[in-house]
């Protein structure tokens, strides 16, 4: 482009100083402004092919630090999956209204990793709080304009999304040292607010180990798993111990017996911890109880979901004594 650019301009300047009865004055000054408009022209394509390089890396598999997108006309559409399947292929925020809610959400939709996901947790830095109170869980609450925010999306949010039809959870889960592991449910469904945004789970795939079904051990799913488990927050106590997980391990979560995953907790800067309990994001399958992950990030994808054969290339080059508080 450069190049026909550059050549442009040079036939511009044969032709504006081959006249015979152009002076010499005015065919230079001819000269000077084609080569001002030149350059003014090259600036301006450099800028566009920087911001056509910085959009390519920017859509690369597992990149969620995108350029935003803020597309608030799309309530049309009840999730990411069916933005992106409408062309819209880039990460950001988009609005979308769910069926059966009453009002449309605004949402991160990552685009990555195949497309369509519905982001419904990002812990990233620990600016934001998760020791929330019951109201807030379920309304949603963080940050939802910086392209770095926390958030929960809300678990009024969480019901109407996974009961319109069949969702695979996503966890995307990074250590201080730059591991990365995920865990993907399939079938993972929020009950409504009258039974507590009680959690269901299909089968599991993944690198972090099942930390959600407490099937890592033989005889401690009673306490450590989380399926059908109620949701419960400091000021709502929905758990199956005799104490208050949520107020003692600082978060709102699914708890049991208190936990083997709880994504929720404080945010620990540097990984390893010490607490009267483990209150810190843990997913035990991987780093156990006493090690606060650095990065959490939630997803969801319905299960019918149709990858592009490129979107899906993509995506496959992305990709102890136990502790019983009864």
């Amino acid at each position: 482009m450069g190049s026909l650019l550059q050549l442009l301009t040079g036939l511009m300047l044969i032709t504006a100083c081959s006249q015979p009865l152009t002076a010499s004055d005015i065919c230079q000054e001819k000269v000077a402004r084609l080569q001002e408009n030149e350059k003014l022209l090259m600036g301006q394509l450099e800028k566009q092919e920087l911001l056509l390089h910085r959009l390519k890396l920017l859509n690369q598999p597992g990149n969620v630090h995108i350029a935003r997108v803020d597309t608030n006309q799309d309530t049309q559409y009840t999730d990411c999956a069916q933005l992106f399947s409408s062309g819209s292929k880039s990460s950001g925020f988009y609005t979308i209204r769910p069926h059966g809610s009453s009002s449309p959400s605004r949402v991160f939709c990552d685009m990555s990793e195949g497309g369509g996901w519905t982001v419904i947790q990002r812990r990233i830095n620990g600016r934001q709080t998760f020791n929330k109170s019951w109201v807030e869980y379920k309304e949603g609450f963080g940050d939802m304009d910086a392209e770095l925010g926390e958030f929960w999306l809300g678990n009024d949010n969480l019901h109407y999304i996974t009961t319109q039809g069949n969702y695979s959870l996503r966890i995307n889960l990074e250590d201080f040292d730059g591991n990365q592991r995920y865990a993907e449910y399939k079938n993972f469904k929020v009950a409504d607010e009258k039974d507590h945004y009680r959690l269901t789970f299909g089968a599991y795939v993944g690198t972090a180990g099942d930390a959600l079904s407490g099937d890592y051990h033989v005889g401690v799913s009673e306490w450590a798993s989380h399926q059908g488990i109620k949701f419960s927050t400091y000021d709502q106590d929905n758990d199956n111990y005799k104490g208050n997980c949520a107020l003692e391990d600082e978060g709102g979560w699914w708890f049991n017996k208190c936990h083997s995953a709880h994504l929720n907790g404080l945010y620990y800067p540097n990984g390893f911890y010490s607490a009267a309990t483990d209150n810190g994001i843990v997913w035990y399958t991987w780093r156990g109880w006493w090690y606060s992950l650095k990065t959490s990030i939630m997803k969801l994808r319905p299960i019918d979901f149709k990858i592009d054969p490129i979107d899906d290339l993509n995506a496959i080059n992305d990709t102890p004594p136990l502790q019983n508080r009864q």
